[in-house]
C-alpha cells in the first residue's frame, strides 16, 4: 500500500473534514501516513493524531521558520516526545534561506538544526530535512553528522539538482518525492528521479501543499499520491505497482524499525 512519509494533517486546512478524509485512506490503498510537525505549536497536534489513528505515525521537530522562537525547553520537548512509541523521526528540521535573508537568522537556524540532529543521533531516530535556498550549508551539516554516525534520513521535497542529489544518495539517504515531479516546470526533479535508484526514493505529499497535476493549486492529500506514483513509474520505466511496493519497503526500512506490523 502507499506510504505517505510526510503530511501535515494537523493543518487548519483539514479542520472541516479531517476525520472523514483520514477514514477514507485505507480503502484508497493508503496504508501508512507520517504526520510531520513543523511549528512549535503543532507538536501536541501531531502526537494527538498518532494516538487517534492506528495507521498515522509522527515526526517531531521544528521547522527553520520557527528557529528564532526555539529555546532549551523546546528542544527538551522534542526529545521527550521523540521517545513515544509511534514517533518515527525527527523532523521537519533544516535550513530555509528563501524567507530568511539575514545572516544572523542563518546562524540561529544552523544552531537549532544541529541541536535537533543531536537529538536524532542520541535517540537513534532518522531525520527529515527541509532545505530551501540553503544547499551548501545543509549539505555540509548533513555530511558532518553522517560522518559521526546517524540513523538515516529523508531530504524532504527534494529541491535541488542531480549533482547535489548524488551527494545525499552516496550517504545512503532517501529523497522525498511529491507533487512537484508532476509539474511541467519540474524538469530538475524529473532528472533527479530518473537518475536516483528507486530503492532510495520515498513518497510524500507535504499536504495540504504541493498538489500534483491535475489538481495543482488545490488542497493536497494522500489520495493524490497515485499521480506521483504514475509520474515516477513513467520516469523509471517500471509499473506503478512496483513504485508503490519499493517505496513502501524503503519507508518501512527507514522509519518503522520499532513499529513493523
Amino acid at each position: 500500500m502507499i506510504f505517505d512519509t510526510h503530511a501535515h494533517y494537523d493543518s487548519d486546512a483539514f479542520e472541516e473534514d479531517r476525520e472523514v478524509l483520514l477514514a477514507s485512506m485505507q480503502e484508497n490503498n493508503v496504508g501508512t501516513i507520517v504526520n510531520v510537525c513543523a511549528a512549535i505549536a503543532d507538536l501536541d497536534k501531531t502526537i494527538a493524531l498518532t494516538q487517534k489513528h492506528p495507521f498515522v505515525y509522527g515526526a517531531v521537530g521544528i521547522h527553520p521558520d520557527d528557529a528564532e522562537l526555539m529555546t532549551q525547553e523546546t528542544l527538551y520537548r522534542v526529545r521527550t516526545l521523540s521517545r513515544l512509541p509511534k514517533v518515527v523521526a525527527i523532523g521537519e528540521i533544516g535550513l530555509d534561506y528563501y524567507w530568511h535573508k539575514e545572516p544572523e537568522n542563518h546562524e540561529i537556524q544552523k544552531r537549532m538544526f544541529r541541536a535537533q540532529m543531536d537529538i536524532a543521533r542520541e535517540e537513534k531516530l532518522p531525520f527529515m530535512i527541509h532545505s530551501r535556498d540553503a544547499a551548501e550549508d545543509t549539505l555540509a551539516i548533513v555530511k558532518e553528522y553522517m560522518a559521526g554516525g546517524m540513523y538515516g534520513g529523508i531530504l524532504h521535497c527534494f529541491p535541488y539538482g542531480t549533482e547535489i542529489a548524488r551527494e545525499y544518495l552516496k550517504m545512503g539517504l532517501y529523497l522525498g518525492i511529491g507533487g512537484v515531479v508532476t509539474f511541467k516546470n519540474g524538469r530538475k526533479l524529473k532528472e533527479v528521479v530518473r537518475e536516483a535508484p528507486l530503492t532510495q526514493l520515498v513518497l510524500e505529499t507535504d499536504c495540504p501543499y504541493l498538489s500534483p497535476e491535475p489538481n495543482r493549486g488545490k488542497r493536497n492529500s494522500s489520495l493524490n499520491l497515485p499521480y506521483v506514483v504514475q509520474a515516477i513509474a513513467e520516469l523509471k520505466g517500471v509499473t506503478p505497482e512496483e513504485v508503490i511496493a519499493v517505496t513502501e519497503e524503503n519507508a518501512r526500512t527507514l522509519l518503522m524499525r520499532q513499529n513493523i506490523s
